[in-house]
């Protein structure tokens, strides 16, 4: 029999050494590696020659693999192992993630977040024994409100924080540090990001350091409460100013929306958004706690009466509401929307919302609270005087009325408010230091809060005696002697070049701002030389610590807003980078 015949009967099974369609599957079902036998092997000189020759199961001859091809065959194989490497390295990293996001196992209250129990009945999560067990038992856990969110439902003012009329366990609001760590996982998610900021306390609202907490991940900036700007603002020109200071802080965000919960101002607009870049992600919603306003409060019964807040979980019920016209997995999730409350705090755990029909899911995160904002340090029951209940309308002073009441006419006529000091409520006092005499100080904040003047070297005495009385917050003097008082004093410079508009803005956190204006066009003098006035202005001002400071330029409200806000000449660069502002 010839050699090729018998290497044929031999051999029937074996497979050619070169495969032409390789495919990484392939490489998954074991088969043992064939021997490679070099040419130059020499046979031991004992062996005994056959006629009859084993051949080499990959052919000999012409048949038999060359170095090159198995070269590439090994090469072949490397590349699939890689693949196969790669696979593994990715499925590890998608169970890594699923382990870090939100344990929704344990059940939680759909109002608040927190964990449900049957312990302790005066903390947040608590439901009756028979109720939990009933709803446990046929497996509608995720449909039950806890106590303290039924009585916040009703308008108690119950807070998750110790003392001041709060739990006496001490749960503390959830800091910055504590939100870090309970969505540590985003920077590994694919997510997309939903940032609130309240448009009356802009700086005081933003989240320090938003990158490090979300990673790459796209951001959507709403600015809420739109409706409290006062009348005649040009929206416009408030977009604009936003994506300036979002610039600013180096925030690169995808859009940037002026919206109001309550007359749905915007809303849509952040739906369409929201829809268009999901792309299957879960949307996470980023808040600091705020107030809300529309509120009115009864002493005697601590219960809040008016209309529900306007804060992030108004806002959510406002996105489910117009996501609901048209996604029937959102109109269902209205029936176990988040509690409406006007007690910062309210949210203490993530509420997940099945808001999507076509995947992904929507998580309000607890509001971070954020210690340098005045709602840190006042008591629970004035906070309502902390938030705004209407339009907003600037309180200018110097002002006739405020003047001749207390016989100041005259002093403030020939030197401006050089030399007084102005009290708003009991929060904050600013001294005039050195100003021009037609310079104009213009208030923006809760009208609950009133505004008096009186020279500088009699506020000490003023203060210690009004405080509690006109002075408020603190309401009353038996809160008065357990207030600590304004602590922290801030030295402001304030420079400036032209006088046809403010000079800047100096922004209490969690109250408002106060519009400085170097030259008032009421008090304008027709003898004055503005080219040789001073260009800086000295104000000193106090507040309770550690509540923040800030000087920003100036907010552009009301019709006067529209008159002398002057657009950025940006270059085409700058125009397609640019984040675009919507209402």
């Amino acid at each position: 029999m010839a050699p090729q015949s018998l290497s044929a009967f031999l051999f029937p099974l074996s497979l050619p050494h070169n495969l032409t369609y390789f495919t990484p599957k392939f490489l998954r079902i074991y088969t043992k590696p064939s021997p490679i036998l070099c040419k130059s092997q020499q046979t031991p000189a004992t062996t005994t020659h056959s006629s009859v020759s084993i051949p080499d199961p990959d052919g000999t001859g012409a048949a038999a693999p060359t170095r090159g091809d198995q070269f590439l065959e090994r090469q072949k194989s490397f590349e699939a192992a890689k693949l196969v490497m790669k696979e593994v390295k990715k499925s590890k990293r998608r169970e890594k993630g699923k382990a870090l996001k939100f344990n929704t196992a344990v059940a939680s209250c759909y109002g608040c977040g927190a964990p449900l129990h049957t312990l302790d009945p005066d903390a947040p999560g608590f439901v009756d024994p028979d109720t939990y067990e009933l709803k446990k038992r046929h497996r509608q856990l995720r449909t039950v409100l806890c106590g303290r969110c039924r009585l916040l439902s009703h308008g108690h003012m119950i807070t998750a924080v110790g003392g001041n009329g709060g739990y006496s366990g001490g749960k503390q609001f959830v800091s910055a540090d504590e939100l870090r760590e309970k969505l540590s996982h985003l920077r590994q998610e694919k997510a997309l990001i939903v940032k609130l900021v309240d448009v009356v306390d802009f700086n005081g609202s933003f989240l320090a350091r938003l990158r490090d907490l979300v990673g790459a991940n796209p951001i959507i900036l709403v600015v809420t409460k739109v409706d409290l700007l006062p009348r005649d603002t040009d929206l416009n020109c408030v977009g604009d100013w936003v994506v300036e200071a979002t610039t600013k802080k180096k925030l690169s965000v995808l859009s940037v929306h002026l919206t109001s919960s309550k007359s749905l101002v915007g809303i849509a607009g952040v739906v369409s958004e929201i829809q268009k870049e999901k792309k299957g992600r879960d949307v996470y919603i980023l808040v600091s706690n705020s107030l809300n306003y529309k509120l009115h409060f009864n002493l005697q019964n601590r219960r809040l009466q008016g209309s529900a807040n306007v804060g992030k979980s108004a806002f959510i019920s406002a996105l489910l509401k117009t996501m609901a016209l048209r996604d029937p997995a959102a109109a269902a999730a209205r029936k176990y929307k988040p509690i409406q409350s006007a007690v910062p705090g309210t949210t203490l755990g993530p509420i997940q919302i099945d808001a999507f029909l076509g995947g992904g899911k929507l998580y309000d995160t607890p509001g971070v609270h954020l210690h340098h904002r005045q709602a840190a340090v006042v008591h629970s029951e004035d906070l309502p005087a902390l938030a705004p209940r209407s339009r907003l309308k600037g309180q200018s002073f110097p002002n006739s009325k405020v003047a001749s009441e207390n016989g100041m006419a005259e002093k403030i006529q020939s030197n401006g408010l050089n030399g007084f000091s102005i009290f708003w409520g009991g929060l904050v006092r600013v001294d005039i230091l050195k100003v021009l005499p037609e310079t104009c100080l213009t208030f923006y904040g809760p009208k609950a809060l009133q505004i008096h003047v009186v020279p500088t070297d009699k506020a000490d005495e003023f203060y210690q005696k009004e405080l509690g009385v006109l002075l408020t917050p603190p309401t009353g003097k038996e809160r008065a002697r357990d207030w600590r008082g304004l602590e922290l004093e801030q030295q402001l410079q304030v420079k400036f070049e032209e006088v046809e508009r403010p000079a800047s803005d100096v922004a209490i956190s969690g109250l408002g701002w106060i519009a400085v204006e170097p030259v008032s066009k009421s008090l304008r003098r027709s003898d004055i030389n503005l080219e040789e006035t001073i260009k800086e202005l000295h104000l000193a001002v106090h507040v309770p610590k550690p509540v923040e400071v800030f000087v920003r330029p100036p907010l552009p409200v009301g019709k006067a807003g529209a008159e002398w806000y002057q657009y950025r000449e940006l270059t085409e660069k700058e125009e397609e980078l640019r984040p675009k502002w919507h209402y």
